[in-house]
């Protein structure tokens, strides 16, 4: 039955799915689950929450998106319906659990109110842990930078080892295909999951999210359009420890005062290990080795690091930590087995990711992840050896009340370099920020990425970088940070010599 009603769209099939006859039992089997936020994460809770049992009903205010009945060709089922557009929140009354993707704020969708009223509302991320197999070890990497980094080099390090592993999360697939496939297939589960966490998945406290290993890297001023305050941030951030206790291992920065104070508050039992301090791991740059010292874990070795292939020197730590953490799950790889996986590491696209190197000898270099100030940091002060033609722009964010962009702090490591190109929505903005702030290279600016690109290819010499690291939100020209460096690397290798 097709209906519509207004901005209302509601879609019904009265048939069964092929899939059922793989699921012996069905947990939620005569309950109603509720999925708002229909992207990747929405689409595969409804495919968990269909597996389990559940009838669903599918929500988003987006009326441009495809009904699920249309995007799940496999699960042909009376008891899923899907409903694009305004709806009437009285629906949520016939629903006995309600699974929020992560991009949805509580804002929204009167989520505020129905946690407090009591409703059993979870994160997409909760929803998946609650039937992961307890045989599976998870790892999960937060922070608000090189989150996505560790977690691919702790993945590539377990499956270089033959471990049967899940990579996703924020990252890429959602937890729920993962639980999903482990339903499908029960006699071969993961023996580790490394699920990346972004803030938005743990702003609904978690009830079954336990990692045997949590990373937090870092924490610095970001989405705080969402989360209103520094302390609001990490208060949510902290919670992905929120269940760990006894050999757990929480691996954790040293001296961030919000962190301190927001783990203060958990009241955590587990083990503690510290990024650039003992227990945990210091990385000596200069012999380029990662020195591991856990007492707790009966870990004291090292790790030689020069063999690591990807660009910039922040990647030294990023490996470090990784090794730490696939190390902290216990599945039986140790320092030595890591060791011989250093050279096969390849960060994901769009992080340093070098394009190629044109017909004049200069690289090429896709940052378009930075989507911060502090990742554009990290970034220039991995270059130390080149010099680079650096290209900052996009819709930049706000991180204080006197309503700073924070690109004053460039101007150090900017100095040794060629030159900057600004772009986009802020591109002003930011240029007037670095030259008030004594900025001493050339700084142009441009309308455009296509415009920066064509500037700075005229500015860099034999042997430069052109390095697109934005710091900024890409969403004034681009649907996001992907569709960004993808534009960017089709405009570098189209460069005519």
């Amino acid at each position: 039955m097709l209906a519509t009603s207004g901005r209302i769209l509601i879609l019904e099939r009265e048939f069964r799915p092929k899939i059922e006859a793989s699921f012996p039992t069905y947990d939620l089997q005569g309950q109603s689950v509720a999925i708002i936020g229909l992207g990747k994460s929405g689409i595969a809770a409804a495919k968990l929450a269909l597996a389990r049992g559940a009838s669903v009903l599918a929500l988003d205010q987006n009326e441009t998106l495809k009904p699920l009945e249309q995007t799940l060709l496999n699960v042909k089922d009376g008891r899923l319906k899907t409903i694009l557009g305004y709806f009437d929140h009285e629906l949520f009354d016939e629903a006995d659990l309600i699974v929020v993707s992560p991009g949805v704020a509580l804002e929204n969708y009167c989520l505020s109110s129905l946690l407090q009223s009591g409703k059993r509302v979870i994160s997409e991320l909760d929803f998946a842990a609650e039937v992961l197999p307890r045989c599976t070890k998870v790892l999960a990497v937060t922070g608000t930078n090189g989150k996505s980094t560790v977690a691919t080099f702790a993945g590539q390090m377990l499956n270089h080892s033959n471990i049967r592993t899940f990579v996703g999360g924020n990252l890429g697939i959602p937890l729920s295909e993962a639980a999903f496939e482990c339903l499908l297939s029960p006699q071969e589960p993961y023996q580790a999951a490394v699920v990346e966490v972004s803030s938005y998945q743990l702003e609904i406290p978690n009830k079954f999210f336990s990692p045997s290993v949590s990373v937090i890297l870092n924490l610095t001023p970001d989405h705080l359009e969402r989360h209103k305050s520094m302390t609001n941030y990490s208060t949510i951030k902290c919670r992905v420890l929120s269940h760990m206790s006894g050999r757990k291992i929480a691996i954790l920065p040293m001296g961030n005062p919000y962190i301190t104070e927001a783990i203060a508050s958990h009241g955590n039992e587990c083990m503690f290990a510290w990024i650039g301090a003992y227990p945990g791991v210091e990385v000596d740059m200069e012999q380029k080795v990662a020195n591991f010292n856990v007492p707790g874990i009966g870990l004291l070795s090292q790790l030689p690091l020069n063999a690591i292939k990807a660009v910039g020197t922040h990647n030294y730590y990023n490996a470090a930590i990784a090794a730490l953490s696939v190390i902290g799950l216990d599945v039986g790889i140790d320092t030595a087995a890591i060791s011989l996986t250093i050279d096969r590491l390849k960060a994901p696209p769009h992080r340093m990711q070098i394009v190629h190197e044109d017909g004049n000898g200069v690289t090429w270099v896709d940052d378009s992840k930075a989507t911060n100030v502090e990742s554009t940091y990290a970034g220039l002060t991995g270059l130390k050896e080149k010099k680079a033609v650096v290209l900052l722009g996009g819709l930049s964010k706000i991180l204080d009340a006197q309503g700073s962009n924070g690109f004053e702090h460039l101007i150090e490591p900017l100095k040794n370099h060629r030159g900057v190109v600004t772009f986009g929505s802020s591109g002003l903005l930011i240029q007037d920020t670095l030259s008030s702030h004594g900025l001493a290279i050339p700084c142009l600016q441009a309308k455009d990425l296509k415009g920066a690109v064509s500037l700075a290819k005229n500015m860099a010499k034999p042997g430069d970088v052109i390095l697109l690291s934005p710091g900024c939100a890409s969403f004034d020209e681009f649907i996001n940070f992907e569709h960004r460096g993808k534009f960017f690397q089709e405009l570098a290798l189209s460069m005519k010599v």
